[in-house]
């Protein structure tokens, strides 16, 4: 029957990769990996659009400040943001037909 806990190998590995993560949040020592994800051109989705910063902040439902931040790098779109923008750079027109308000 298969033991059920951590034999002492599985805990040696834990243990090491416990104190890479510490060196690694510590900048001691580099990540053997690192994922970046390129931010989207909102600038572009929105010129695509065909929209000004206030009619596109307007569509998307955020603040003008918010927009102006995004496409000057100061902030980055996260979460349902990032996706809606997305949307709106493959399909602009159907975002604003379904998000219009009556």
């Amino acid at each position: 029957m298969a033991d059920k806990f951590m034999n002492d190998t599985m805990f040696d590995e834990l243990l090491e990769s416990t104190k890479q993560a510490v060196a690694i949040s510590k900048n001691t020592l580099s990540a053997s990996r690192r994922f970046t994800i390129t931010p989207p051109d909102i600038a572009a989705i929105r010129n695509t659009a065909d929209k000004s910063q206030e009619d596109f902040a307007r569509m998307i439902g955020v603040s003008v400040g918010t927009l102006r931040n995004w496409e000057q790098g100061r902030r980055k779109p996260e979460g349902p943001a990032l996706a809606l923008l997305k949307i709106v750079s493959a399909d602009p027109a159907y975002v604003e037909k379904i998000l219009a308000t009556n």
